[in-house]
């Protein structure tokens, strides 16, 4: 008898082992490549996954020899489900055994790409001498990536300019920052202290094209009633620089590297900006609801008090030296 009369059946639970199978497979790809980063036979991996599968009524991923495996609909829902409920449930144990004690475990953070080599290793050194036992890791993207990775629990937190925050994610500004021009030697307003950004407008322009940073220097542009002039856009923070210090055009941009030196060792020119221009939020985001652990609020709150002890003119021109 399946069950007692006038009861509903009590459907199995599913186990943290599984979800970890499920996770680790979904990360790695492959059932041969989850059960190495496991050190457990890929049988066991399998069948913990078909077992799952079961138990849920339903498919998570697709299995393909050429291909490895792919994530169903069903499989992309669980995915950031199952990532908290093994980090909650990895925040549990570390609480239990070290109760009273700091935060220990790991923690992956998120930076923005051209933002994280100039703030990164300041937040991953200072926060790391501070608390030792964690262990932190990191992962760079877009605003749009960084936003994905949050949701599907990549990363707990992550340091990015807001702009275009997406429903769903939570922030706090932590400093504010805005753009300098950057110019090669040679440039006909490279001779002035400062630039109206009125007289751009008949310059080519290099735009650093990563989201958001071309929608926000195209509205500060427009909103000085220009309309850039774009030559080239790219991706990459040292191509724009190495573009402009060959004099094909100006650029815009916030980070401000000590050297100012192209990877080609020509000169650099940067200038600071005439008019007003409304202060770029450098944020820290996680997602809606959710509830940090214990060292990812140790490090909102390290990042809190780093940045309020950042000299201003650093603030301003993004410099984060």
């Amino acid at each position: 008898m399946d069950a007692i009369q006038g009861f509903p059946h009590t459907p199995e639970r599913i186990s943290l082992r599984q979800l970890d199978y499920f996770v680790t497979a979904a990360d790695a790809g492959t059932i041969t490549g989850a059960a190495q980063r496991l050190y457990v036979s890929q049988s066991a991996v399998s069948a913990g996954l078909s077992e799952l599968e079961h138990q849920l009524r339903v498919q998570l991923l697709i299995r393909a020899k050429a291909k490895g495996l792919a994530l169903t609909a069903a499989g992309r829902r669980l995915l950031p489900e199952a990532r908290a409920l093994l980090a909650r449930c990895e925040e549990l144990q570390l609480s239990m055994r070290e109760l009273g004690q700091a935060s220990t475990g790991k923690l992956v953070i998120g930076c923005f790409t051209t933002m994280a080599p100039f703030l990164l290793p300041r937040l991953l050194e200072g926060f790391q001498a501070r608390h030792p036992e964690v262990t932190l890791d990191f992962v760079e993207g877009s605003l749009t990536e960084l936003q994905q990775f949050l949701r599907e629990g990549r990363c707990e937190l992550a340091v990015l300019y807001g702009v275009d925050i997406e429903s769903g994610i939570e922030f706090e500004t932590l400093f504010a920052t805005g753009p300098h021009v950057l110019l090669s030697p040679t440039h006909p307003l490279a001779s002035r202290d400062r630039i109206c950004l009125a007289d751009l407008a008949e310059h080519h322009m290099i735009m650093l094209d990563v989201p958001p940073s071309q929608q926000y220097f195209s509205k500060v542009l427009t909103n000085a009633g220009i309309h850039p002039v774009i030559r080239h856009r790219t991706q990459s923070f040292e191509m724009v620089r190495s573009l402009v210090a060959r004099g094909v055009g100006y650029s815009l941009l916030i980070q401000r590297p000590v050297l100012d030196l192209s990877y080609e060792g020509r000169q650099l020119q940067l200038r600071g900006i005439t008019d007003e221009i409304e202060p770029l939020p450098v944020v820290l985001a996680h997602p809606t609801g959710a509830q940090l652990t214990r060292r990812a609020a140790a490090f909102a709150t390290f990042c809190r008090s780093s940045m309020a002890a950042l000299p201003q003119s650093e603030e301003r021109d993004g410099s984060l030296r």
